[in-house]
């Protein structure tokens, strides 16, 4: 068939500014054979249904792509999965190889927005910005517990040396803080950056002030940060995730929070985020009891998967998203995108 002729793809968990973003590039002539089906319900096995008549599906990162919801859509005829995300721990590869179905991704969408965020967490964390804001909104304008430190001079851990690490360390170096990276194949700028120190894991987790996730979730890196080595980490230490929330064992981190041996954490992620993250539960309230234990520090800074959203990186999603499904309806799907 013709490229992207009558190719007919349901867009799940679609937000505002999904449709922004992805409305402004399918305007392109290019792109004028394309047919999105905005669905506003998050992809799961009784969900699935909705994709009903379309030839492809656009996830993200919470909707499920088990191998039961693969079988489900693969059944309704559909033969594409369009990933508007970097990661793609939450698909069933080896169904999707299985059944035949093409997988793409986002493989990269801007490192600067994910890495940006979590400098924000951080001088967010250190300089109690958060709790400072509230104080003023009551006319409360002392100071008292409110005493951060310079990040100059400190020593800034950096697990993964990807974009997105490398342009954080990048980030680091320009406040003056001393770098340690680790990365089983450290990037080449990385290994070149005025700075930056290549160590092993376990001694950047003992020597670091600061310390950033930037990993992919596998088998290997799940609960990477756990109570051993959270025990092992400076007191004080400040932990930052905004990759994966499993990279972290959350129940070890309240300990560590509860006992003072860590000064702070900053999470854009959550491991079990699905179903809350993106959602409003202002009206419900909140089920879980490990998360609602985490919003009780005033050490401790959520922001609900948040790091990828900016202007730029939306564009560029909807453009990488959209070329992909372009290229599978001309029957090839570029190497660095296609998974499957």
């Amino acid at each position: 068939m013709a490229p992207g002729s009558g190719l007919k793809t349901a867009f799940f968990s679609a937000k505002a500014y999904d449709r922004q973003s992805f409305s402004a590039v399918l305007g392109q002539p290019q792109f004028s054979g394309l047919e999105m089906v905005w669905l506003e319900a998050r992809l799961n096995a009784e969900t699935a249904v909705l994709a009903t008549g379309c030839t492809a599906v656009c996830a993200f990162v919470n909707d499920d792509l088990s191998a039961s919801v693969v079988e489900r859509l693969h059944a309704l005829g559909v033969s594409m999965l369009a990933l508007r995300s970097a990661g793609f721990n939450h698909v069933d590869l080896a169904t999707c190889r299985r059944l035949g179905l093409a997988v793409a991704r986002v493989p990269a969408y801007s490192p600067y927005a994910v890495a940006e965020h979590t400098a924000c967490l951080l001088l967010t964390l250190n300089r109690h910005v958060h709790r400072a804001w509230q104080r003023v909104r009551d006319l409360n304008f002392s100071l008292d517990g409110l005493t951060g430190f310079d990040v100059h001079g400190k020593t800034v851990g950096v697990i993964g040396t990807g974009r997105i690490g490398t342009v954080f360390a990048r980030i680091m170096t320009g406040f003056g803080a001393r770098v340690l990276a680790y990365d089983p194949q450290p990037s080449a700028e990385v290994q070149s950056m005025a700075g930056v120190s290549l160590t092993a894991l376990e001694d950047l987790i003992v020597q670091s002030d600061i310390i950033s996730l930037h990993c992919p979730l596998t088998e290997q890196t799940r609960h990477l940060i756990n109570a051993d080595r959270l025990s092992r980490m400076k007191p004080g230490v400040i932990l930052l995730n905004t990759s994966r929330g499993r990279l972290v064992d959350t129940k070890a981190l309240i300990q560590g929070l509860k006992a003072g041996r860590i000064g702070g954490a900053g999470l854009d992620v959550y491991e079990e985020e699905e179903g809350i993250f993106f959602a409003d539960c202002s009206e419900s309230g909140l089920q879980d009891d490990v998360l609602a234990r985490l919003l009780t520090f005033p050490n401790v800074l959520i922001t609900s998967h948040q790091a990828f959203l900016t202007h730029e990186a939306l564009h560029n999603i909807a453009a990488r998203t959209l070329q992909s499904l372009l290229e599978f309806g001309a029957g090839k799907i570029s190497a660095e995108a296609q998974l499957v």
